[in-house]
């Protein structure tokens, strides 16, 4: 029996090449897919939810949606974002043809000891970064605390649901479309950049200073991504900045009410978010530098080569390598024989940069 050669680990951009078998369309497809069944998903629940509250009586605004309250239509845009996680996973499973936990990092799951480490490093480092924004000059109203009784409520509701909101953001950005490029290139750059510019489109065109702050946000995420091997590091990240940045609306009167995104950002507000983006992955890196964190996965091996006789026109040619069949309906799939070990991989592998 000769053992086939083990193929090369692959870190986290290209984890999309663990498919069994890979195949270049997956990618794409995957990515259409995850598009057009969270919109129709969504849309579907909006509509549901628009005709409920139809019904009921609740008003509706200058757009001609039902309106059912700053706070639960807070909650029902957060609950909407976060229906992309299954969208994804599902995704990976079924069209990527893969463990659906290789989204989330290297081991195949979520690491959660070291979300939450990444989490409590982001919060004070955020907390100061948006006490600093609170001392900039205001141009609009000044602060009027909402009180507790509006601010416990909302603050509880937010607790729960903008770690989903976020994470779900993680998981199509810095997860799939990461590694929906990465599939196709080996430089971690290359793969990180369109996911960072699709995420600043995502938020809205506001000022050029917040378009940059948030293309700055998914590179820095997207690069903890890489350089840990999972989503943990950015998914602290983005529910420490959210969160902070929904409590503090929460806190004021009629600051749910807002419409102004991150992308609507000056300049001096996003100096102080990229200080603190800056500070965070710094602090991060500081408390992993003893740790022996898993960064690649490493694919199961091709099937082995058995030496067998091959029944040529005059006998058996002895010694000549022969595949060993597959299963019919197997799980794995089925793939053509190969004419040497490593082929798929080297087919697989033109055109990659």
């Amino acid at each position: 029996m000769t053992n086939r050669p083990l193929r090369e680990p692959l870190p986290y951009h290209r984890l999309a090449r663990l498919a069994t078998p890979h195949r270049w369309w997956r990618p794409p497809v995957g990515t259409l897919f995850v598009a057009v069944v969270y919109v129709t998903a969504t849309g579907l629940l909006y509509t549901a939810l628009d005709a409920w509250g139809a019904r009921r009586g609740y008003p509706r605004s200058a757009d001609g949606s039902v309106e059912f309250g700053p706070l639960p239509d807070i909650a029902v845009e957060l609950l909407l974002l976060a229906l992309a996680t299954p969208v994804v996973l599902l995704a990976v499973r079924w069209i990527g043809r893969r463990p659906a936990g290789t989204v989330s990092s290297v081991t195949g799951k979520l690491r959660w000891r070291l979300l939450f480490l990444c989490l409590l490093t982001a919060l004070p480092v955020f907390a100061v970064a948006m006490g600093a924004v609170a001392l900039l000059p205001a141009d609009g109203d000044p602060f009027r605390w909402a009180g507790w009784t509006a601010f416990g409520p909302a603050l509880a509701l937010l607790l729960v649901l903008v770690p989903l909101q976020a994470a779900a953001e993680e998981y199509v950005f810095r997860g799939w479309l990461t590694q929906a490029v990465g599939a196709f290139v080996r430089s971690p750059w290359v793969a990180l950049l369109p996911q960072a510019l699709l995420f600043a489109a995502a938020h809205g065109w506001g000022t050029p200073w917040g378009f940059a702050d948030l293309v700055v946000f998914g590179t820095a995420a997207g690069w903890l991504t890489w350089r840990t091997g999972g989503l943990e590091a950015a998914i602290g990240l983005h529910a420490a900045n959210n969160l902070l940045a929904f409590a503090a609306s929460a806190a004021t009167v009629d600051g749910l009410r807002s419409d102004e995104t991150a992308a609507d950002a000056t300049w001096p507000v996003v100096a102080l978010d990229v200080l603190g983006i800056a500070l965070y992955t710094t602090a991060v890196l500081w408390l992993l530098r003893s740790r022996a964190l898993v960064r690649t996965a490493v694919p199961a091996p091709l099937p082995p080569v058995r030496p067998a006789a091959f029944a040529g026109p005059y006998g058996p040619i002895a010694g000549c390598p022969v595949l060993p069949p597959r299963a019919a309906g197997s799980a794995q799939g089925t793939s053509l024989p190969q004419a040497y070990p490593g082929a798929e991989e080297q087919a697989s592998d033109r055109g990659a940069v």
